[in-house]
């Protein structure tokens, strides 16, 4: 039988509610959910190039979070997206 070991960590409120809502959901232990993210994760991150890591959560200043909100408003879309955005119809 595998040891197990307690861990103790800090987490948002958000990522709190979301893991309260999936193990409701799923009927899954908390445990067992942080155990298998947590491994996933790990896994991931010395499997895959560092390149194709998305985080989730990027950082900005506010200047240039401003600047990316005003480029996004202004943007027209790409030939690309519109196909992809008509596809189906």
């Amino acid at each position: 039988m595998a040891r197990e070991t307690q861990i103790s960590a800090l987490i948002s409120g958000e990522t709190r509610d979301l893991m309260e809502r999936y193990v409701r959901r799923t009927g899954i232990k908390k445990g067992h959910l942080v155990e298998q993210a947590l491994l996933h994760h790990l896994r991931a991150l010395e499997d895959l190039p560092a390149e194709y890591i998305i985080h989730p959560r990027l950082v900005v200043s506010r200047k240039d979070g401003e600047a990316m909100l005003r480029q996004a408003e202004s943007a027209e879309p790409t030939t690309g997206l519109r196909e992809l955005l008509r596809d189906g119809d």
